[in-house]
């Protein structure tokens, strides 16, 4: 087994996990290019390490790594992902998002620990979105009791699980929970961080797609609380 690829003290076993991160850590290295690696972290701002892998080689070398292997029970994709999570290099990140897109309708309820856990564990909206959209959403789409798990979330003093909660509905077009998407925003609509103001204005020119008659009413309605910025972004293609 590559040194990269050990059981970590606390994150779940998986014989699945132990096949994927073997060879996972063992081919991901082979495309590494240090000069691509220091222009990606710098674009990042320094968030995490990069091997340096362009996005089409890294699928392709995630095609061979996962070629013959079973399909996961949630276990799995939680070790699959807390495993790639432990390991610093960006990339493997990315693959475990990839794995957990694909893999989401494997998982229950019972994963948003694991979710939260990655939302929070070396966070930036390169990882951040893609798990509101692609896991937290589907998460909730099957489950409508974390709905409540959501009203939660937007109280939280993360701004990385605010962003989660606004966003997580991106995909959802006429399922959209309006009221919620609205009241969302409302009550997020003084946060000082431009990642959630922008957030704001994403979810609601996202949802103005599906019903732009509503959003304009809402943003027409609330523009004395929303920041400028959140307009300009919500009203953009309106």
């Amino acid at each position: 087994m590559s040194p990269g690829a050990e059981q970590a003290p606390g994150l779940p076993r998986s014989v699945l996990a132990d096949t994927v991160l073997e060879r996972l850590t063992l081919l991901y290295p082979t495309a590494a290019d240090p000069v691509r690696a220091r222009s990606a972290a710098a674009y990042m701002k320094h968030v995490a390490p990069f091997l340096g892998i362009p996005t089409p080689r890294r699928r392709a070398l995630s095609r061979s790594v996962l070629a013959g292997t079973a399909r996961p029970a949630e276990p799995d994709c939680a070790a699959i992902a807390l495993r790639c999570w432990a390991l610093p290099e960006r990339e493997y990140q990315y693959f475990a998002v990839d794995y957990l897109r694909r893999h989401v309708a494997h998982c229950s309820s019972g994963f948003v620990p694991v979710l939260r856990r990655l939302v929070t564990t070396v966070p930036w909206w390169d990882t951040v979105d893609l798990l509101a959209a692609h896991v937290a959403g589907p998460l909730v789409a099957a489950d409508p009791e974390l709905r409540r798990t959501m009203d939660e979330w937007i109280e939280d003093d993360d701004l990385w699980i605010v962003r989660t909660v606004l966003l997580h509905q991106l995909r959802f077009k006429e399922a959209t929970d309006a009221r919620r998407l609205f009241a969302y925003c409302l009550r997020r609509a003084d946060h000082p961080d431009l990642f959630i103001r922008k957030a704001i204005g994403w979810c609601l020119r996202e949802y103005a797609k599906t019903d732009p008659e509503a959003v304009r009413d809402f943003v027409d309605g609330a523009r004395d609380r929303l920041a400028p910025l959140s307009v300009r972004e919500a009203t953009k293609h309106l």
